[in-house]
């Protein structure tokens, strides 16, 4: 097997996150956005180590599972909705099971509850992100997702079925718009342009309908400097078309927001209201959420309320308690725990939504909640409150491993997580459990019909004793009595050794033989030894420059440092 090789085979399962497994010479092959049970055509594109990973090339016959036909009909094309030939059921089993496969190791099996699937499977997604760009390089004006397995090309979805209907109408009136217009995006690697991403955001309950045009700084082709009302004018035309479109909702905001990142992400270095207000309000479980642009809030309203509701059961009674919320982003959880808890404690680093957040609890007439602006890891530093139970909603990739022993630190006796990622989720529970924690419960929500996201939550409890034995010492000398000097000797015997830095074994190099050694040197030979690079548990090396070879009198010199330090 070769990469670049075609092969062909079935797929014998499908793991997190979509992830096909297929055999091809008994060597596994990883093949992203295959079924169970599909006859698939893919070629290799990694091989090591026993493992291959393949591009997904066609499918040639579906799975016995596959029972209806893709109602988007850019399904397969934008690379979104990889389960939307399934029944809505079997999507259901087949996300319980990947999240069974990655905890019940860790958690143990026997504890994960029946998955809860969403009220709704289409049009349930209350915030898009779309880009400008073309379909083929030199071509017509795009507006929307990015295509399958493409950096560049954009694909115009003004008929994604998982987006709210609206969605369609302001995307196709945006990109109308600007080819008359005849404006130019930006294009990503010579980061010249001036159309970047439009963002829009729907109330489920409300309606109401936030749209932001996101832009680079530059004038558009056609538009002098001088000419400073151009781009005002521009903009003043883009407004009009919204505000012209016949929507199910109404739209209460519309922004043009600039953006001179290298990076293709949208954020704000200034924000200008065309229209309206710069927000907009969504009701949840009977409580009113201001939220901005860049506030966080779940992409599915409904969804969100089955999730929340789950979370409070796992919380329970408060019996006036206090609860911290830690990556609380518009403070969603806190506020639906507020009820039921003493006080609640909210951290977000985004602090446009800590403001929003606090706005909400005074609407929503909620004293009992405190929200701080600041990142979690150097936040928790500064608490004065001691919490009784903590919830934790970080983002995609889990909780910072440098924060985690903050959080154990504490000692609460339970902890509610929720993960929108599995795999990191996994990771996590690892550690609480290595540190007093055990599994409670679990339960999966499937926020996201059609795709192949999935939020989990868990609940930990701090373990308890089974016994207690109660042991008398005395010390001192004498009969029945501990001796001081043997505790001070053993403490001395297990002390931690001193750590080891490479300017100590540079100082060692260059006495005893007379040469200097760079630090790259110490650490290729500590690589060669299979040292570990790094004081941090599971962090990955990254090399930010090419790797150097010492020569052989230098190895030879490092390693004898080594060992005159005791690292080896």
């Amino acid at each position: 097997m070769k990469k670049g090789e075609i092969r062909e085979g079935i797929v014998e399962k499908t793991s997190f996150p979509a992830k096909g497994l297929v055999m091809a010479d008994k060597i596994p092959v990883t093949v992203k956005d295959a079924l169970p049970g599909q006859q698939i055509r893919f070629s290799i594109t990694k091989k090591r180590n026993g493992r291959a990973e393949g591009r997904l090339l066609e499918v040639q016959k579906p799975s016995a599972a596959e029972q209806r036909e893709a109602v988007c009909l850019h399904f397969g094309v934008c690379g979104g909705c990889v389960y939307q030939t399934l029944p809505y059921e079997e999507q259901l089993r087949l996300k319980e099971a990947q999240v069974r496969e990655l905890l019940e190791p860790v958690a143990g099996e026997g504890l994960m509850e029946p998955i809860l699937g969403s009220p709704r499977q289409f049009g349930y997604r209350n915030k898009m992100e779309y880009s400008f760009g073309d379909e083929v390089k030199g071509g017509r004006l795009a507006l929307g997702l990015h295509k399958k397995a493409s950096f560049y090309d954009i694909v115009t979805v003004n008929g994604c079925q998982i987006a709210d209907r609206d969605f369609a109408s302001l995307v196709s009136a945006s990109r109308d718009y600007f080819l008359e217009c005849g404006t130019p995006f930006y294009q990503k690697m010579r980061h010249e342009g001036y159309l970047r991403h439009l963002l829009v955001r729907k109330a489920a309950k409300t309606g109401e309908i936030l749209a932001a045009l996101v832009t680079s700084s530059q004038v558009p082709n056609g538009i002098s400097r001088e000419q400073s009302g151009s781009e005002e004018s521009l903009l003043e035309g883009f407004r009009e078309r919204l505000l012209g479109l016949s929507l199910e909702g109404c739209l209460t905001g519309i922004l043009h927001i600039v953006n001179d990142s290298l990076a293709d992400v949208i954020q704000s270095d200034r924000t200008k209201v065309l229209y309206g207000r710069d927000y907009f309000c969504e009701e949840l479980l009977g409580l009113t959420f201001r939220i901005s642009p860049f506030s966080f809030f779940q992409t599915n309203s409904a969804g969100a309320e089955v999730l929340y509701e789950k979370v409070r059961e796992y919380v329970g009674a408060g019996d006036g308690k206090v609860i911290f919320d830690l990556y609380s982003g518009t403070g969603t959880i806190a506020q639906v725990l507020a009820p039921v808890a003493g006080q609640v404690v909210g951290v977000e680093i985004v602090g446009e939504a800590v403001e929003a957040a606090r706005e909400n609890a005074a609407v929503n007439g909620l004293t009992n909640c405190r929200f701080v602006a600041g990142d979690v890891l150097q936040v928790l530093d500064g608490l004065t409150e001691k919490p009784d139970l903590i919830v934790l909603d970080p983002p995609r990739d889990g909780i910072h491993p440098k924060a985690l022993p903050k959080i154990i630190r504490y000692g609460v006796e339970r902890i509610v997580y929720v993960s929108c990622k599995p795999t990191s989720l996994a990771r996590d529970l690892e550690v609480f459990l290595g540190n007093g924690y055990r599994v409670e419960r679990m339960c999966a929500v499937d926020m996201f019909p059609g795709t192949a996201g999935i939020e989990t939550i868990v609940l930990l409890s701090h373990k308890s004793p089974d016994s207690v034995i109660n042991v008398k010492v005395e010390f001192g000398k004498g009969k029945g009595k501990v001796p001081l000097d043997a505790i001070a000797e053993r403490a001395k015997k297990y002390q931690p050794k001193p750590k080891i830095t490479y300017k100590m074994i540079q100082e060692y190099v260059e006495k005893k033989y007379g040469f200097k050694v760079h630090t790259a040197y110490i650490a290729e030979v500590k690589r060669s030894l299979g040292l570990t690079m790094y004081d941090t548990p599971n962090a990955v090396e990254e090399l930010k420059q090419p790797r150097k070879h010492p020569p052989k009198e230098k190895v030879e010199a490092i390693t004898d440092a080594l060992k005159y330090f005791e690292v080896i």
